[in-house]
């Protein structure tokens, strides 16, 4: 296969017309091309008169080497991929139980896939409940503003990503192939193809739960077992590291106690008991930095004119941006998670205490275009010290958000936020939310310098997106769940300070984003890989037994 780079096209381009321009920049004739596969497709917009697809390529031809041989363009070469391989082994200590993953996230759900693709017939316990069942509590939750702390837009299948932009562009470095495994298995299980080659792929909230919910299908098919309403509470350690799990049913309110020598914790960014729990039972963990602010909407119109100029933006999907500012103070401001023609949601997990997000279905359809602008917070900016010092900030500020709105999402325009004044009523366009939401004091909720680096971030990103800064730009908050407050350390074979427990994903601090919390998972799946091997099938019946031992208090070790 030919690798073709950097190959421009007009945005109304035909598949003839790229045929035609691909064989003229080869130096062959069109019936010369056997096959053609897009690589990577990308949008230039720097001018807004010619905005083009640029397009990387890999082309089969009849005659490779000549054609080769032939071109002195330093954008055509011979396409190189590094295929993934997963180090199964039959080599190792021999598990006498199943792996336990211990959330079904991306990091949970991807470390899952592959342990049951290679027999591990891992148990996946997910303290909230199935994609579908989650999906009618969230929309009630948003219609009467009862919250189930259990199961929410935090918690059950499929992790926080689940409600959000279904973003899959990531910027860790990938030399293993691990990113276009992903792709592959998410397009294997009914994401659209499109995803393998768009610069900026995504899924939407709505496809994403229809994959999330069959690659659960698989993992079942291949010997894994779920079950959903079950929190893990306790762990139990020998000498030799973890012997068992203590778990509670959600519902019966049931505690059970599961024999296994390996727990993975992809927990989530979210679970702050779990994380107490862990601080406990002596894993060794830190405070870590991260970042706080409010949702800011704008009219989508006004992005993707700005970004693409008004006659390319009525052909291109709704546009996206990615802005960011560092400030004399030294804090860091910048857009999170930005959802082109999407929703602002009512994410919270804890009662009385209020987060929000940004959700898109795959089509964008929104009128609204939202992003958290955030402030980088770090140590420092705690009023307490130790590990779960971050947790604790973040909870001042969501019980905060919930008095400010009273149990709604409070919002303000940007220029009322400016002059610390309590918006009265919406500008030149309404706001998008899923949930009840409310005027509200805003500009009480951050210290006097995290509100002033809002502003000025806000200004600054004005000069590169004019109207940014608009006095009747729409915020909601609060912004808290942009990464996980803690990382839990772990070691060069991707154990905690307890050995058999494997900290994973972004709630372990080793993620931000679905495809790197996906790809984190399968690195868990490898490490356990290479050290452990699965005797085969194990039973369903066996699965049964020893999730119905009930503990007892005096059962843990430390």
């Amino acid at each position: 296969m030919i690798r073709i780079q950097q190959l421009k096209l007009p945005i109304t381009h035909t598949e003839e017309q790229l045929l035609q321009k691909l064989a003229k920049t080869l130096g062959v004739k069109p019936e010369e091309i056997i096959t053609c596969q897009i690589r990577r497709q990308s949008i230039d917009a720097r001018k807004k008169q010619q905005v083009c697809f640029v397009y990387t390529l890999d082309v089969a031809l009849k005659q490779e080497l000549r054609a080769l041989r032939r071109t002195k363009s330093s954008s055509i070469s011979l396409a190189k991929d590094v295929p993934y391989e997963f180090p199964a082994s039959t080599e190792g200590i021999r598990l006498k139980h199943r792996p336990v993953i211990i959330g079904s996230g991306p990091a949970g759900l991807f470390c899952a896939y592959l342990l049951a693709e290679h027999g591990f017939c891992p148990v996946i316990l997910e303290r909230g409940t199935s994609v579908n069942e989650r999906t009618r509590e969230v929309e009630q939750f948003w219609k009467d503003n009862v919250l189930n702390p259990k199961s929410n837009v935090q918690f059950g299948e499929g992790g926080a990503g689940t409600f959000s932009d279904g973003k899959l562009n990531t910027l860790v470095k990938d030399v293993k192939g691990r990113n276009r495994r992903v792709l592959e298995i998410f397009i294997r299980h009914g994401a659209p193809a499109s995803i393998a080659y768009e610069s900026k792929p995504h899924i939407g909230t709505d496809k994403l739960k229809k994959v999330i919910e069959s690659m659960r299908h698989q993992i079942e098919a291949w010997g894994g077992v779920y079950h959903f309403h079950t929190c893990v509470i306790d762990m139990e350690f020998a000498k030799g590291g973890l012997r068992a799990l203590v778990c509670e049913d959600q519902k019966s309110k049931t505690v059970t106690r599961r024999e296994t020598e390996i727990a993975v914790l992809a927990i989530g960014h979210s679970a702050r008991d779990t994380f107490e729990m862990l601080q406990r039972r002596g894993l060794q963990m830190e405070a870590k930095a991260f970042a706080v602010g409010l949702r800011v909407e704008h009219p989508q119109t006004m992005i993707s004119e700005t970004q693409y100029g008004a006659e390319a933006a009525a052909i291109l999907p709704a546009a996206s941006y990615k802005l960011t500012a560092n400030l004399e103070n030294n804090r860091g401001v910048y857009s999170f998670c930005m959802c082109p023609g999407g929703y602002v949601v009512n994410a919270s997990s804890e009662t009385g205490k209020l987060a929000v997000n940004g959700m898109s279905n795959y089509a964008r359809e929104g009128q609204n275009a939202n992003s958290a602008i955030i402030v980088t917070v770090t140590p420092q900016d705690f009023p307490e010290s130790g590990p779960l010092a971050g947790v604790a900030f973040q909870r001042r500020l969501e019980t905060k958000a919930y008095e400010l709105g009273k149990g709604m999402i409070p919002q303000q325009l940007f220029g009322d936020f400016e002059r610390k004044k309590i918006s009265a009523s919406y500008g030149g366009f309404s706001p998008q939310v899923k949930g009840r939401h409310t005027f509200g004091a805003l500009h009480e909720l951050f210290s006097p310098e995290i509100h002033d680096s809002f502003c000025r971030g806000m200004h600054q990103f004005a000069r590169r997106l004019p109207g940014f800064d608009r006095k009747d730009a729409i915020l909601s908050g609060v912004e808290s769940r942009t990464s996980s407050p803690v990382r839990i350390k772990r070691n060069e074979l991707f154990e905690s300070s307890c050995k058999g427990v494997y900290p994973c994903g972004e709630g372990a601090g080793y993620a931000g984003g679905i495809m790197s919390a996906a790809m984190d998972g399968m690195k868990i799946a490898e490490a356990v890989a290479k050290t452990y091997y699965a005797p085969g099938k194990f039973s369903q019946t066996d699965d049964e037994k020893i999730n119905s031992q009930i503990y007892e208090s005096n059962a843990i070790n430390t």
